[in-house]
């Protein structure tokens, strides 16, 4: 008698309820990352009023930890607004050209090597986050380290960093090997994470036009490339990096043995949502240092416009879930989440009031802003200063004009005298003593 295999079929009510855990599972990952590094982004306000300021407290005093140093962020543009989604395009249908005639396994062997280079970057950055605010309230002083590279006396590299650094270099490390050899689904979305929470933190936009136009041209660009093709859809199957967080569409039930089948969301549906919740939440520090110029690193101050646009991208998000869900079918996020974001950030402007402050923000921080507009006015009165009045510089000019000798009392009463002789003697000179006056200028005598 042979046996025979059956595959697993669960209820219709079992998966109903396995997607929905998917669904709180999916959210969850999405928001998170949202919430803390849009918090995270927030830098110490800067006064614009104080002038002269003397720093109080040294860069690399021992007492001051990591954490409460601002990170460099790179800032996105009106004119990098415009054409990301042109290059997210070429990008996309790249690697779509790429999927389909070359071997994915070679392709995903280096983007495997690529990213875990940049997850334990990113790994170490998120837990060294999470595990200094609790050294810190436990009281543990923590030494620090400063490191400096030269090269011919100027300063190339700077890194400050502690144990805690180092502890977690090591078991970001560990996690990247782990993840490179099972790709484990859990190890993925930590890195995932991790990725989305950097991002969001280090990328900055510097207006809310800018954000706009960059939440609009990802809508069209979402739309095409899930509704209009296959492109999307192919790449993110095929793709085998920790680009989308992940979770099973049955993961509480299933038999041993079974594999998954995985409900995804991709990184962009939350980075670029993201880093547009958090120039909300720096405009509402904007709107409140503004009151109170001594706001310093505290984040206690009213977020309006954080807690508007969080919320439009929690619904905007359900959205998604919702519709996909009814239709069965793969679903452009930014369809439905960037208008939700932008259409928060005008009712809340127009409700309060403050839509010419929302547009005339820029992200650049008050205190340079300022600095640097007293810098550009030093510098024109300079130049003003340098170059003065106009002034007629001793210079020779070359002009053609009639030569006209002045006389002097003597030469007219030698004159007069030689013309009270006669005509005649003037007449009757030798032609050369002619041409001898004619030399001297006329200031020689008739001779008698």
């Amino acid at each position: 008698m042979s046996g025979t295999t059956t595959k697993f079929q669960p209820s219709p009510e079992v998966v109903e309820q396995g997607l929905y855990v998917a669904y709180a599972a999916l959210a969850s990952m999405a928001v998170l990352p949202i919430y803390f590094g849009s918090l995270g982004s927030i830098k110490k306000w800067k006064n614009p009023n104080e002038k002269n300021k003397k720093k109080k407290e040294k860069r690399d005093s021992d007492d001051e930890s990591s954490d409460e140093e601002d990170e460099v962020t790179e800032t996105m543009s009106l004119e990098d607004a415009y054409m990301f989604p042109i290059f997210g395009s070429a990008v996309l249908f790249g690697l779509y050209l790429v999927f389909r005639y070359i071997d994915k396994s070679y392709v995903n062997y280096l983007i495997t090597a690529y990213f875990s280079l940049l997850g334990v970057a990113a790994v170490t950055q998120v837990g060294v986050d999470i595990v200094s605010p609790l050294v810190k309230l436990t009281g543990i002083k923590v030494d620090r380290w400063h490191l400096n590279l030269t090269k011919k006396g100027k300063e190339f590299y700077s890194a400050r960093f502690t144990i805690i650094h180092m502890a977690m270099t090591v078991v970001s490390v560990l996690l990247t090997g782990y993840y490179t050899l099972t790709k484990n689904w859990i190890a993925s979305n930590i890195f995932g994470m991790s990725f989305a929470l950097n991002a969001i933190q280090l990328l900055a936009l510097d207006s809310f036009k800018t954000g706009m136009i960059l939440l609009s041209g990802l809508f069209v660009y979402d739309i095409f490339w899930v509704f209009g093709t296959e492109v999307m859809v192919s790449v993110a199957k095929n793709f085998d990096a920790p680009v989308k967080v992940i979770f099973p569409r049955l993961f509480f039930g299933l038999p041993a043995g079974e594999a998954y089948q995985f409900a995804m969301l991709g990184l962009g549906d939350i980075v670029i949502p993201g880093v547009f919740v958090a120039l909300c939440v720096r405009f509402d520090q904007h709107l409140a240092g503004t009151k109170n110029p001594n706001l310093g690193r505290s984040k206690r101050f009213a977020k309006p416009y954080f807690t508007a646009c969080f919320i439009a991208y929690v619904i905007g998000l359900a959205t998604t879930m919702y519709v996909m869900h009814t239709f069965k079918a793969a679903q452009p996020a930014l369809l439905y989440l960037s208008p939700a974001c932008i259409l928060s950030v005008l009712f809340m402007g127009a409700a309060r009031g403050e839509l010419k402050q929302v547009f005339a923000y820029t992200s650049e921080d008050e205190a340079d802003k300022k600095k640097k507009e007293e810098e550009a006015k030093k510098k024109k009165l300079e130049d003003e200063k340098n170059s003065g009045p106009k002034r007629t510089l001793p210079t020779t000019v070359l002009r053609e004009e009639p030569v006209v000798l002045k006389k002097t009392a003597a030469q007219d009463q030698n004159e007069s005298a030689a013309s009270a002789s006669g005509s005649d003697d003037a007449s009757d000179q030798d032609p050369a003593q002619k041409q001898v006056r004619k030399r001297k200028g006329g200031k020689g005598n008739k001779k008698k």
